[in-house]
């Protein structure tokens, strides 16, 4: 059924059809009517944030901790370019979002008018697809495409920009239509590809399952499919940081996170396997390490429904392009129906290095009565959180792999983390949009107190919206990756890497309206965080950690998989001039 209505009213209409609950935005003039809409209805709730940059980590933290596309809405100029860094944060991570822009008037586009910016131009690089609509009559079936481009294929951010004299013009609305996109990728993979990984699946003798964030935005059928193949077979498998929760971590097979800072046990395992099948993972640089060094025994099987992304870094020997629930769903067929074969004998084998791997205990550290070590934090708070409804986001730095070490995920969406750009400031936000999505469950930012001051003014969000999100900090007074890095690579030369202005964080808390928590003495830990779970509201938790730990396990720079610095390591000129670019 199509109606008259004006652009701004069209928007509104197409969200709600689109099953759209929640936008996350800031208003300004190129918007001012489509906030009239919103005004007019009480179908989709608005979250106003305090910067457009947490607009849209907020929207990722709702798209990953739901599977739905998130809805951010910002205006023109300063508003989209905000919008830039969450956009590639969200194109490197595959997360759906359709981000909505003000634009100047037509008539206007070109002359510099005020908070006129080349919005589609400068957006171009960092979305999957974007649009600027001229015509009322087009918007609709502009928004209807977005939606599906941003949730079909490898999902990603898509942008729509929106004149205001679109908005205002009164054209055609259309529903939304089945199929009417010319974007249809494939989800069904090559059955020939499919049989000859099962024949190698069959004969493997150190074969590893490498999963990624691909499983998670494949829906919960694929995490399932992963774990029933996983079980039957008695493969071990280790993950990225993006697909952490795919595989539960408790699961009997699981050898923890893979890549620079991941675990002695899936490294190695890695670098010695014979048979390696990528399930929605990209080859990132931090998993590969050397390249030339890469796994170099091993046949390699890709699962992806990204064409481009085989081939792209590590030469695939099995390419299987496709959906990774459809593809699991075809393997275990095919592998059932040929008789459930596996090479017990080798496997027994395999499993039992594997076992002398893990004997090593690469997360062990030296433990303090002094000071808390972040190990020991992130210990406990994994020990009092377990068997809650819990989600985890974080910010980026050594905190961010500390978290992906020490704290466990049973179930997909449960963990929020900038991946590929490695954004600081996401957690935050990102935290805010987890707990709008779920507001009965405990969602807790891990971070460092430098990342978390880029985006702190997002607590006024927290506290509007009655948010309880607990911002777990912990507090080197450094900026603790980076310092890290100075130490292995630069001589210890710690130029810049330190905050010598910070504020006081249970004031800071108070001020916006929150809990604060301070805490310095390892005796103290459990009582304080206890303190954070059983507060109904916002909590900034000061966690002041050992200043100088580093983040080990790590592969460093330049290194194969099989060279792994473990936590008693010389850290002295680690790096060598080949890797020092590759930092």
């Amino acid at each position: 059924m199509t109606r008259e209505m004006t652009g701004a009213k069209m928007i509104v209409q197409a969200l709600k059809d689109q099953g759209v609950d929640t936008v996350f935005g800031y208003p300004g003039g190129a918007v001012l009517p489509i906030y009239d809409e919103i005004f007019l209805q009480n179908d989709i709730r608005h979250i106003l944030v305090r910067h457009e940059q947490g607009a849209v980590h907020a929207a990722e933290g709702y798209a990953r901790s739901t599977g739905k596309p998130g809805v951010v809405l910002v205006t023109s100029g300063p508003g989209a370019t905000n919008a830039v860094t969450g956009l590639t944060d969200a194109l490197l991570d595959s997360i759906p979002l359709v981000v909505l822009t003000g634009q100047v008037p037509t008539f206007m586009i070109g002359s510099d008018a005020f908070q006129e910016a080349d919005t589609v131009g400068i957006t171009r690089p960092c979305t999957k697809h974007n649009w600027l609509v001229k015509d009322t009559d087009r918007l609709a079936p502009t928004i209807h495409e977005a939606f599906h481009v941003a949730t079909s294929g490898r999902p990603g951010p898509v942008l729509v920009d929106v004149p205001k004299d679109v908005q205002f013009a009164t054209g055609t609305y259309q529903p939304p239509k089945p199929s009417a996109s010319h974007y249809q990728p494939a989800v069904k993979g090559d059955m020939e590809e499919i049989v000859e990984l099962v024949a190698a699946i069959e004969s493997a003798k150190r074969p590893v399952f490498y999963t990624g964030g691909g499983v998670i935005n494949s829906g919960p059928a694929a995490s399932q499919l992963l774990r029933e193949l996983v079980e039957a077979t008695g493969f071990p498998i280790t993950s990225t940081l993006m697909g952490l929760g795919a595989y539960p971590a408790s699961g009997p097979q699981w050898l923890g996170m893979l890549g620079m800072h991941g675990l002695y046990e899936a490294n190695m395992a890695m670098h010695g396997c014979d048979l390696m099948i990528n399930i929605g993972a990209r080859f990132d640089d931090r998993i590969t390490g050397r390249i030339d060094a890469f796994s170099p025994k091993s046949i390699k099987a890709h699962i992806d429904i990204d064409p481009s992304s085989i081939n792209k870094v590590i030469k695939a020997d099995i390419p299987i392009v496709g959906d990774v629930g459809h593809v699991l769903e075809d393997i275990l067929k095919v592998w059932k129906s040929r008789g459930r074969k596996v090479n017990r004998e080798a496997l027994a084998k395999w499993q039992g290095q594997i076992d002398e791997w893990r004997s090593i205990k690469c997360l062990n550290y030296a433990p303090s009565e002094a000071t808390i070590k972040p190990q020991y934090a992130l210990e406990r708070l994994e020990a009092l959180t377990k068997g809650r409804d819990r989600y985890i986001t974080t910010e980026v730095g050594q905190h961010q792999m500390w978290a992906a070490q020490y704290l466990g995920f049973e179930d997909p969406h449960r963990w929020m983390t900038s991946g590929g750009l490695g954004t600081m400031g996401y957690g935050t936000p990102a935290s805010i949009g987890v707990q709008v999505a779920h507001p009965e469950a405990l969602v807790i930012n891990v971070a460092g107190e430098a990342s978390w001051l880029m985006n702190m003014q997002e607590m006024g969000t927290a506290t509007q919206y009655r948010l309880p999100v607990k911002q777990f900090i912990l507090n080197n007074e450094r900026l603790g990756m980076v310092r890290q890095w100075q130490e292995l690579l630069h001589g210890e030369r710690y130029s810049h890497s330190w905050s010598e202005a910070l504020p006081d964080f249970v004031k800071l808390a108070e001020a916006f309206g929150a809990k604060g928590i301070l805490c310095k003495d390892p005796k103290d830990l459990d009582d304080a965080i206890m303190e954070m779970l059983d507060y109904d509201g916002p909590v900034i938790f000061d966690c002041l950690v050992e200043k100088h730990e580093n983040c080990f396990p790590m592969i460093p720079s330049g290194k194969a998989h099989n060279e792994m610095l473990l936590g008693d390591a010389e850290t002295q000129g680690v790096i060598q001039s080949g890797g020092a670019v590759l930092v």
